[in-house]
């Protein structure tokens, strides 16, 4: 039998105050989202300002994250170097700004950002997948 981190409430908050935080100091208007392992959410916050859309960007570039154990922005970098089929992928955003939170090597669950630039939106995923290091 194998046992495995989650993320629980305590750990859900810190990743969001660290993503807040880090939007906030840049005064980026964006929404937060944290799913766990699977992909299911976790929390999600529209920061005053950030579009409606947003909130939904950021909840599949998080779930993409998660279920593909890596950064949103590797499937990014796939479709603009010609693998357009991608963009077919079931449960799959190809934009950048999904990052997934690591425990002990295992990957727990992801952040995703959205609502400025996709780099701006990374900055603040890879900061607050951080948040528990």
């Amino acid at each position: 039998m194998h046992s495995k981190a989650i993320l629980g409430h305590r750990e859900v908050q810190r990743i969001l105050i660290a993503a807040r935080d880090e939007a906030e100091r840049n005064q980026w208007p964006v929404s937060i989202a944290i799913v766990d392992d699977g992909g299911h959410p976790l929390a999600l916050e529209r920061l005053d300002g950030a579009s409606p859309i947003s909130a939904y960007i950021a909840v599949e570039k998080a779930r993409t994250a998660a279920l593909g154990r890596r950064e949103s922005k590797g499937y990014e970098e796939m479709v603009n170097g010609g693998r357009t089929a991608f963009l077919s992928a079931p449960l799959l955003t190809s934009l950048e700004g999904g990052v997934p939170v690591v425990f002990d090597g295992q990957v727990i669950g992801a952040v995703g950002v959205s609502g400025v630039k996709s780099g701006e939106d990374a900055q603040v995923a890879l900061f607050a997948a951080q948040a528990l290091e």
